[in-house]
């Protein structure tokens, strides 16, 4: 999967909360300045060439829709942070973020008791069983 640039970013964003829609409902939920018609036409194309979106014909114009939802791109985003910038350490990730947004001792263990619960429900394993 390709990494978007944040034009194709800032347009799956809106594809992503939209769902189908076209090229002029897209750039009304764009903050202002708004982009041209013409501009985020050429970046839904390029979204489809990638393989984020397609589309289909709807009347005169073309309703798109992502084919790529923004849990998985998340996924492969963060895989991809993780990687190149942490080691593919999630303790190096955590500790990056505590000294970078200050976080308080409170903060970190609620974010520990939040991944146990977490880590938990993805296993299967009854929380009771392990307190």
């Amino acid at each position: 999967m390709k990494e978007l640039t944040k034009a194709e970013e800032q347009v799956m964003q809106q594809l992503w909360e939209l769902g189908e829609t076209n090229v002029k409902s897209i750039i009304e939920k764009i903050p202002e300045p708004k982009p041209a018609y013409n501009t985020i036409s050429t970046i839904v194309r390029i979204l489809e060439t990638k393989g984020f979106v397609d589309h289909k014909k709807a009347g005169k114009g073309y309703v798109y829709f992502p084919i790529v939802s923004k849990e998985v791109y998340k996924k492969k985003f963060m895989k991809r942070v993780m990687s190149h910038y942490f080691q593919d350490s999630f303790k190096e990730l955590v500790s990056f973020f505590a000294k970078e947004d200050k976080m308080d001792i409170a903060d970190l263990e609620e974010l520990m008791n939040d991944v146990k619960n977490e880590l938990t429900s993805a296993t299967g394993v009854n929380k009771q069983s392990n307190e």
